[in-house]
């Protein structure tokens, strides 16, 4: 090739640069392990340069020399691609969805069509190139231009995408070969790290190395000796030893750090083996030390295993890009550049362009694909190229891409189309195949050994999540203990015929269940096992396998304690063969119901649906297990169902277990009492079906099979048949798994508010684009709309007043009577119409120092003053200031207008006409570049328009103080960020005063700034003042004190935090702090607050404009909220749908199971199973509405509650209010679908209604919430309801009637649904005949000479029932209850009369819930709490605060 590859040779990376210790450790360990082997003097053509000292490099180099001595043959893979050309679904702009266009014919037409015929876009234009072996490949564009794609194409994953046109050769294999034989080769990791939280640094490593283990190996080293090898050589190499044995962690489980979980990430990568890996701008949200980092463990990984490296990265530095060797630039879709990396930068600046003053390279780059954000050089004029098709065209007549159709040429003509090569490849990867591994497989290793490999991993992770198992044992052995004394030493009577079966009915329910929790979890792995899959570690039936095989062991110590307290508490047969087989019976269907709901979520790619086919089965599987309606009481029509019912045929085998030794002695001998004392047993009879004239016992399978039609000779059937059913269920888990393992696609698109004008705008659907609206799209539109913008912000209203603060230093406690100091004596003020820039390296203390400042922190103490104008803050300081989060939080259903006119509206004072404010909300629109996007949906925004919008709420609450600005580039593309920046700066320029944290901003972000506090670790000072013109003032401070020179294209940003010894691998000799407190910038800096101060206090003090707490009355505020909350359920149409479906679904199901239940005995108790598992429906209609309580009460304690926008309380008022409409309609829909279908009279339907309609979704709304105001999360919400709740349904007198409920009487009274029960079956039932069956006829003989009538109307007359044929002389029929009335009353404790009272009582039950709801909220969300105090902590040093002492010393 004709270029000087010197030219274009990129930097490289010591060995030992994270570790030197560790590696000169690791070094020595080799060394000697490998003395035996016979050394070879090798030439070391790396590019590494190792230090002499350390001889890692020549180390390994020497295994390889091995390696070849042993004939293990070494493999290399680059990828070749031409004309590639990619073809997605097409995003288009739309409207947000509401309840309303769901019945809309419309609107269902046009997702129809949509759905059927939907339209393309191509996403990737003809790019042509290749990366081989060694080299690092930086891909660079804006988001949405196909950055993303490209990666994938890279990475052989073309299963998301519409067509993919063109050759991709990887060296002489296709792109099928890698798909189906070497896919562990290849790899594409997202920009999120996502790993096992539970396992650790070590053992997510150590896995990687073992599922990718070669089976050919260098004499005498076993395969656990090269896996240990390789897990301390990846450690030791990227700097993990420290943390081997931490967790990984993730958002809830506490671990490594953001770079350490990257390197983790490289070291899987490589611990894999793969030989092309692609990273997805894997630096989003690191710090640029953090990003150097990773890309500089990107370097070592790349040189020392001749691997292929492509990566994205966002806001990249020059020390990051000087890594790289080529670089390709994505112009919409195009390849306008493709070639080294060094020559890059001069190539559009011959083209062209101009980059700004100490701009990075790959910011430049980006830049000049944005027609907005590029410059011309003077004299180019319309010389340059504009469009992305005169790029590519520029590009195709350039020297560069003759370089690179060179570099293809000859890589084809050397590596591309050899079947030698193809083989040698071939023979190499299936000589690491283990021996009983399928040759043609990608998988390295056998199924045996993955499965041992995934069973390990398995428990190691159960092993780091310890708590929840205990947790899980101990909830079942509650859950045993309290059922188990409910049922507490059962009777051997009759009378307990019921309560055995609800006894167990509920361990096969509970057992089975308990599964159900399983399905999020299995969802949030998912990710993980797919991106395992694609990289060819093990098979994801595999995973499934193993999680079967672990979970064995698990569930047998979980039940075994479960059953043995249940078991035995309750009393049941004490018999050996009994328990053994109850056990038995308990561990096979909680292990088919397992296996049954992981065969569900493993069908879904989505939770949502998931969970509704799990609960609608569930219902199915519960009503039809023959213990709430029994086999004989079923309707035809839904019999069938106990055929494919696993828990039916185990609730048959475990009852008939129980039962088969059961000879109970009768408790209810008819007749008996007064005036039947001499009478004998043949003249009378047991009252319960099976009884036998003559005998005081009923036999308990008689019992069966009369009420259930259970057989004991079906026992060892019915077990077989639950195993096959559970053998069924694991296989299809294991299939599904394997060939269904993914998730649902998650498109992102803009949606505009309903009834506004429609905008088509077409996206790429790249992932990489943020909600289908690029970054340079939304530029254009600002720069379009910078003249109304401008116009608009020079007419808002000045900032006059200066923000200072003098002496201030923060310090929380940590624990063991210990403090730490995060503030030390930091002093500074903010000017109107300058922008500040606040910095410091991680845990340096910005965002805490901004939150002291703006009042926003809740523990610690603070020292020091704050002074508006030199006098003390008024008293409502954070109304007057506005104060935008690093994280956008906002109700994500209201429009962008709506979002902006709720702050107006609250935060401004309520004597503001409302016309005037929505003046100025327009006005905010205009000044944030937000006209064009007034009425799109905020949760389809892309990143930067959310900040807009951030921005925008705090605007027009019309601050007058100043705007507190966090990170507000973080996470941002180069150029949204720069836009976010320039609009600050616009801000600034027009009177606004503004103190800002930045990450390490890039050379031409950080001159837009005015001035600067930085800070070091510890919150102390190291400069406060003017940056100066290209930070020429910064700059000179630095080299004035003792700082190296900077460079004359280097950062200032990354100087200054490199000469203070910011970051993880700089260091400075310098006391930066003391230089600073010593230095004349210091003096004068105190002066001039000092003369802030004085000036300030000729000038009146800054008036409270607020002399309440809020801007706004309670009433009006809640009338606001309720409006919002009552728009977002609007737009939310699958969470109505789910709680009318729900309704519908349930409702016909229950009513249709208990179809017109006749007269009888059966038929009055199953009309009160019919009530009893309709209102368990509430069950999952309380945990709905958790979702949305808890989401937006995390909206109003991060933004709303410490911008003082409303009161707490209004807010559960509106929460309240919002969901009680919809529960009501759900309601009213169950009633419609039940009532009549269970066969309830009519003229009862008002009462009923009454009570499913307005009182039960008043009670379950309010209790779920309840439970949410206390709960951290909905999982812990979840957890808590389900809990409670199970006491509330298991103390109402159904599954145990009151007259068995023994001490637990208590409990029944306490119970809200033991009034419900009452009200709904009462009023229902309440003053009816009954007609017993025959079955439930008792058959008795009359004394000699005596008719039916005569021998029995005296107990009769007293006890109840009737005779059929109260005539004969013999065989008298006889049914035991005549009403309803007599029924309810002896067996359910339930009166009719009582209906009134019971919905007195209820509602007072609700009204506790709403009180306790008001009162969980305000303990555990909004008081404060004192945690010095609660866990004695205080610092003796400190005494009790005076409030004298107030603007000095502040106890938080």
């Amino acid at each position: 090739m004709e270029h000087d590859n010197s030219s274009i040779s990129a930097s490289r990376v010591n060995l030992d640069h994270f570790d030197p210790e560790g590696v000169r450790e690791l070094s020595r360990t080799l060394s000697r392990a490998s003395a035996h082997a016979k050394r070879k003097s090798v030439r070391s053509d790396s590019t590494l340069t190792p230090e002499e000292p350390f001889s890692l490099e020549k180390t390994l180099r020497a295994a390889l020399v091995k390696k070849h001595d042993a004939d293990i043959k070494k493999r290399e893979l680059g990828v070749y691609f031409r004309d590639l050309r990619v073809t997605g679904v097409g995003a288009t702009v739309s409207h947000q969805a509401t309840v309303g266009s769901m019945f809309n014919p419309k609107v269902i037409w046009r997702e129809c069509r949509n759905t059927l015929r939907p339209s393309t876009r191509t996403i990737l234009h003809d790019f042509n190139g290749v990366v081989k072996p060694g080299e690092m490949l930086l891909v660079l564009g804006s988001p949405g231009s196909g950055c993303t794609t490209l990666l994938k194409m890279l990475a052989n994953q073309r299963d998301t995408y519409h067509n993919v046109e063109g050759e991709v050769h990887y060296d002489s294999l296709t792109p099928q070969e890698i798909a189906t034989q070497y896919r562990g080769d290849v790899q594409y990791s997202p920009e999120d790290d996502v790993h096992f939280p539970t396992l650790t640094v070590e053992e997510t490593i150590r896995f990687a190395a073992k599922t990718r283990t070669p089976h050919i190996r260098v004499e005498g080293q076993t395969r656990d000796d090269l896996v240990e090898e390789i897990t301390d050589v990846l450690i030791t190499v990227f700097g993990l030893r420290h943390a081997r044995k931490t967790l990984v962690g993730d958002a809830s489980v506490r671990g490594i750090s953001g770079g350490e979980k990257k390197r983790v990430s490289i070291s899987e990568a490589l611990a894999c083996r793969s030989l092309i890996n692609c990273w997805d701008n894997s630096t989003r949200g690191l710090d640029s030390s953090t990003a150097l980092e990773f890309v500089q463990a990107l370097r070592i990984a790349t040189d020392i295993a001749k691997i292929t490296t492509v990566a994205t990265v966002y806001q990249a530095s020059e020390n990051v890009y000087d890594l790289f060797d080529k670089v390709c630039v994505v112009y919409e879709g195009r390849m306008v550049y493709y070639g080294p990396a060094s020559l890059a930068r001069q190539y559009f600046i011959d083209m062209g362009y101009q980059p700004a003053n100490r701009q990075t390279t790959p910011d430049f780059l980006v830049a000049v694909t944005d027609p907005n954000a590029r410059t011309a050089r003077v004299g180019y004029g319309n010389r340059v190229p504009r469009t992305a098709d005169e790029f590519v065209d520029y590009y195709r007549a350039s020297n560069i891409w003759q370089i690179n159709q060179r570099d293809m040429a000859a890589y084809l003509t050397e590596f591309v189309g050899k079947p030698q090569r193809a083989s040698a490849y071939r023979d190499s990867a299936h000589a690491e195949h283990a021996t009983t591994a399928k040759k043609g497989s990608a998988y390295v290793i056998s199924i045996p050994m993955q499965t041992r490999a995934v069973m390990l991993r398995r428990l190691q992770i159960l092993k780091g999540n310890a708590a929840a198992q205990i947790a899980n044992v101990v909830a079942f052995m509650i859950q045993a203990i309290v059922v188990g004394t409910v049922f507490l030493r059962i009777p051997n009577t009759t009378a307990t015929f019921f309560s055995r079966g609800g006894v167990l009915y509920f361990a096969v329910l509970f057992a089975a269940l308990s599964s159900m929790s399983e399905i999020p979890t299995l969802y949030a792995h998912r990710p993980l096992i797919l991106r395992h899959q694609k990289a060819a570690m093990y098979h994801p039936f595999i995973e499934a396998a193993a999680r079967t095989l672990v979970d064995i062991p698990i569930t047998l110590a979980t039940l075994t304690v479960y059953s043995l307290v249940l078991y035995f508490v309750v009393g049941l047969q004490a018999s050996a063969s009994q328990f053994f087989v109850f056990f038995l019976l308990v561990i096979t269907i909680s292990l088919v119901m397992k296996a049954y709901f992981r065969a569900i979520a493993a069908w879904f790619t989505d939770p949502t649906p998931a969970q509704s086919a799990a609960g609608v089965t569930l219902l199915a599987l519960t009503l039809y297990t023959g213990y709430n309606i029994p086999e004989p009481y079923m309707i035809g029509a839904l019999r069938w169902i106990t055929y494919i019912n696993p828990m039916k045929y185990a609730y048959e085998a475990i009852m008939t277990n129980e039962f088969r030794t059961l000879n109970l002695e009768c408790s209810s001998l008819v007749p008996q009492g007064p005036g039947y004392e001499s009478i004998t047993l043949e003249n009378q009879v047991c009252a319960v079906v099976g009884a036998v004239p003559g005998q005081t016992t009923v036999n308990g399978l008689r019992y069966l099979k009369l009420s259930f039609n259970y057989e004991w000779s079906h026992m060892w059937r019915n077990y077989g048949i639950t195993v096959a059913f559970g053998v069924a269920f694991l296989a299809a888990y294991l299939i599904i798994t394997e060939f269904r393992s993914k998730l649902a696609e998650k498109r992102s698109v803009v949606t505009f508010k309903r009834g506004t004008r429609e905008i088509q705008e077409s996206q790429s659907g790249d992932v990489e684009a943020a909600a289908g609206v690029t970054a340079v799209n939304s530029i254009n539109e600002l720069r379009s709309d910078s003249v109304k913008a401008e116009k608009a912000m020079a007419t808002a209203e000045k900032m006059t007043n200066t923000f200072s603060w003098e002496g201030l230093s923060y310090t929380v406690p940590i624990g063991g009577g210990e403090e730490r100091k995060l503030l030390s004596d930091v002093s500074g003020y903010v000017v109107p119409g300058k922008l500040t820039a606040l910095m410091g390296e991680s845990g340096a203390g910005k965002t805490t120092l901004l939150n002291v400042l703006a009042e926003r922190t809740s523990i610690g103490v603070i020292t020091g003053d704050r002074f508006v104008n030199g006098q003390a803050l008024p008293a409502d300081f954070q109304a007057q200031t506005g104060y935008c989060q690093q994280m956008d939080t906002h109700e994500r259903t209201s429009s962008v207008r709506e979002a902006i006119l709720f702050s107006a509206v609250l935060r401004q004072p309520q004597d503001v006409p409302m016309a005037e404010k929505e003046a100025y909300v327009e006005k905010c629109l205009l000044m944030c570049g937000l006209e064009r996007y007034a009425d799109a949906i905020v949760g389809t925004l892309g990143v930067e328009h959310r900040k807009r919008l951030t921005i925008a709420v705090e605007l027009a609450a019309k601050p007058k103080l100043l705007l507190f600005l966090d990170e507000p580039t973080s996470g941002l593309d180069s150029q949204s960020a720069w836009a976010i920046v320039s609009f600050l700066r616009t801000l600034a320029d027009n009177g606004q005063a503004i103190l800002c944290t930045i990450h390490q901003p890039s050379a031409e972000l950080f001159q837009v700034f005015d001035r600067l506090l930085l800070l070091r670790k510890g919150g102390e000072t190291v400069y406060f003042g003017d940056l100066g013109h290209n930070a020429t003032t910064l700059i000179d401070y630095f080299e004035r004190n003792g700082s190296r020179p900077c460079g004359p294209d280097e950062n200032p940003a990354e100087f200054m935090l490199d000469v203070i010894g910011a970051g993880a691998t700089a260091s400075s000799t310098i006391d930066w702090h003391n230089v600073w407190r010593r230095s004349p910038e210091a003096t004068v800096t105190a002066q001039e607050i000092k003369q802030i101060h004085h000036d300030g206090r000729n000038r009146p003090a800054i008036e409270t404009s607020l002399h309440t707490e809020y801007s706004t009355t309670w009433i009006h505020q809640t009338i606001t909220v309720v409006k919002r909350s009552a728009a977002a359920i609007w737009r939310d149409p699958t969470y109505v749908t789910a709680k009318l479906i729900l309704s519908i679904c349930g409702g016909l199901f229950i009513g249709f199971t208990f179809w017109k239940s006749p007269s009888t005995l059966q038929g009055v108790q199953n009309k009160l199973f019919s009530i009893f598992v309709v209102l368990i429906l509430s069950v999952p209609g309380a945990q709905q509405l958790q979702i949305p309580f808890i989401a937006n009460r995390t909206i109003y304690e991060i933004r709303e509650r410490p911008s003082k926008m409303y009161s707490w309380s209004a807010w559960v008022t509106a929460q309240i209010l919002v969901e009680l409409p919809w529960n009501m309609l759900s309601g009213m829909v169950l009633f419609f679908c039940w009532f009549w279908t269970v066969g309830y009279p009519t003229e009862r339907a008002g009462y009923t209604f009454l009570m499913l309609m307005v009182l039960m979704p008043f009670y379950y709304t309010t209790v779920g919430q309840a439970m949410a105001a206390m709960s951290p999360s909905v999982e812990i919400a979840a957890l808590l309801f389900t809990s409670l709740f199970s006491f509330v349904l298991i103390f109402n007198g159904v599954l145990q009637p009151f007259r068995e409920l023994g001490w637990w009487r208590w409990m029944y009274h306490l119970s809200p649904y033991t009034y419900l029960v009452e009200a709904l079956m009462g009023n229902g039932l309440g003053g009816q005949q009954i007609t017993c069956s025959e079955v439930e006829y008792s058959t008795i003989n009359p004394p000699g000479g005596q008719t039916c009538s005569q021998y029995m109307d005296p107990y009769i007359s007293r006890a109840g029932g009737y005779l059929t044929n109260p005539d004969s002389t013999s065989a008298c029929q006889f049914c035991s209850f005549r009403t309803t009335d007599e029924f309810l009353d002896l067996s359910f404790n339930i009166k009719y009369s009582n209906r009134w009272r019971d919905v007195g009582i209820f509602i007072a039950f609700i009204v506790f819930n709403i009180a306790v709801t008001y009162l969980f909220t305000y303990l555990f969300r909004m008081k404060r709490w004192d945690r010095s105090r609660l866990f004695g902590w205080r610092n003796k040093s400190t005494p009790e605060p005076q409030v004298s002492e107030r603007k000095h010393k502040e106890i938080v």
